[in-house]
């Protein structure tokens, strides 16, 4: 049924509680959230004592970051419904997400859902998120030892202890289930995985060879070799593992076998398969489209990146809380002692869970500012074309986010060169900074875009930089390329965030 369909049925009947869940269904899948809150609430409300009128309302105020009023809704449903596990694991993630106490709330849940994998992630991350990473470490660890095949249990156990500051023991609990297990092939492709994300392309390659001793001939282990070897400049012995063909036609193979080709100096064949993917729409291609235009003057480079109005950079200090206090409050959201195994930070630490959906005033103020900021941006675009990956999106919705965070650097910590593939524009708004020193260099911190990242080999510096302010906000295409400078030391506290495509 389609969001108009429902809402007919809806203004036929408008208590008609069927109805309405259609319609809370609907809205979710078309992006219709506002609207169909519009009806739940009231409707919720008058009902009184329905929990699932009251869990609709929740959800649908979550998908909006409206945590406040998700927070109450999920309240109301747990009280008419206490013994509801799915109604008691929202209402502790919603309650973490908005930084209200929430491990209580989970630990309610598991009793409820004692295997929901759902909840034993959830408690594990309420945990970290008031400072006990040993506790949330601890909670899943026995659950692996029991489910050893549990990979996102260990994934998560893995992330945990890098936050932690462990990274050496990181992939404990991996080595733990493959002593178990050791013919287990989901095993091993995890580890090589999360290896890879974590671009420890030599530690893959490690364990790739463990992997091959323990399962013998594998065609999973082939592709991820193939990106392995590429990645660490094997360049031959990439090209080799290229060379068969379930390794070519392997899903999401086709962007790593580009950056195989740039680094190989062979622009004619990595042009020609960033051109094959762009026709498949495989919108990853587009941030390689970018350098392979850049390389071969293709003048499309100035149809995708070169118009000005596809960056902004605004001043928003007179619109923010005092940017001491926003500050005050991120650090004391920063719990983690060491980076993420998959992100761009090096030499800090980045949140975890959405930023924009806690209570905190200052956050929602914060976000109210950046909402207008944004839709004042996406206002002001180029007008729009079907072929171009920003301009194509529709903009008569209100800014809605793929995730938002905030990271803090410190001493020399900065960003590698990367991309947002999950977005349609990113962000950098800068909260607080160090003082700017001689040693630093006349860019020290600044923003780079269009600069690919260096591990690629190019010769392309970025196309801008862009000087932080205390309250500026960068706003640009999450296909563009984009890093920082390292400070020489001090502390740079920002906020980011990526606006969500609209549906």
């Amino acid at each position: 049924m389609t969001f108009a369909e429902a809402l007919a049925a809806v203004t036929a009947a408008p208590g008609d509680p069927d109805a309405l869940d259609d319609l809370a269904r609907a809205a979710m899948a078309e992006g219709e959230e506002e609207r169909a809150l519009d009806r739940l609430l009231p409707a919720a409300r008058q009902a009184g004592r329905n929990p699932l009128l009251w869990q609709w309302s929740g959800l649908l105020a979550r998908a909006l970051e409206r945590h406040d009023v998700a927070l109450a809704a999920f309240e109301r449903a747990v009280a008419n419904a206490p013994g509801d596990a799915g109604i008691a694991h929202g209402h502790a993630r919603v309650a973490m997400e908005a930084g209200a106490p929430a491990v209580a709330l989970f630990a309610r849940a598991r009793q409820l859902a004692p295997n929901d994998a759902g909840v034993l992630l959830g408690e594990a991350a309420a945990r970290f998120a008031v400072g006990k990473i040993e506790a949330a470490i601890g909670g899943l660890e026995p659950v692996v030892t029991a489910n050893p095949g549990w990979i996102e249990g260990h994934d998560t156990i893995a992330q945990l202890r890098a936050l932690a500051g462990d990274r050496a023991h990181a992939f404990a609990s991996y080595d733990r289930a493959l002593a178990v297990a050791p013919r287990h092939p989901p095993l091993w492709h995890g580890l090589v995985a999360l290896h890879i994300r974590g671009e420890d392309y030599r530690a893959a390659l490690a364990t790739i060879a463990r992997a091959r001793a323990a399962l013998g001939p594998n065609p999973d282990l082939d592709a991820q070799e193939a990106i392995a070897r590429g990645e660490t400049g094997d360049l031959a012995g990439a090209e080799r593992l290229y060379a068969l063909p379930h390794v070519r036609t392997a899903p999401g193979m086709a962007v790593w076998r580009v950056r195989h080709l740039l680094r190989a100096a062979r622009l004619d064949e990595a042009s020609k398969l960033v051109e094959v993917g762009l026709e498949a729409a495989d919108g990853a291609m587009w941030p390689y489209a970018a350098i392979t235009w850049r390389l071969t003057g293709d003048p499309r480079l100035a149809w995708l990146e070169g118009d000005p109005r596809l960056v902004s950079v605004v001043d928003l200090a007179d619109r923010l809380p005092s940017l001491e206090r926003v500050a005050e409050v991120l650090r004391g959201i920063h719990r983690a002692r060491g980076a993420h195994l998959d992100q761009s930070v090096r030499g800090g630490t980045q949140t975890d869970g959405p930023l924009f959906a806690r209570i905190d005033p200052e956050i929602r103020a914060l976000r109210a500012a950046v909402v207008e900021a944004v839709a004042q941006h996406v206002a002001q675009l180029p007008p729009p074309d079907a072929r171009h990956p920003t301009l194509s999106k529709r903009r008569d919705r209100a800014p809605r986010f793929a995730g938002s965070w905030s990271v803090r650097l410190v001493g020399q910590g900065h960003h590698v060169n990367h991309v947002h593939p999950q977005g349609w524009i990113s962000s950098a708004l800068y909260v607080a900074l160090p003082e700017a020193t001689a040693d630093g260099g006349a860019h020290a911190g600044w923003l780079t875009i269009g600069g690919p990242q260096a591990s690629l080999g190019l010769a392309l510096p970025p196309t801008r930089m862009i000087e932080p302010k205390p309250g500026r906000l960068v706003l640009f295409p999450s296909t563009m390329w984009h890093g920082t400078e390292p400070f020489p030391a001090g502390e740079r506290l920002t906020v980011a965030f990526d606006v969500l495509p609209p549906i």
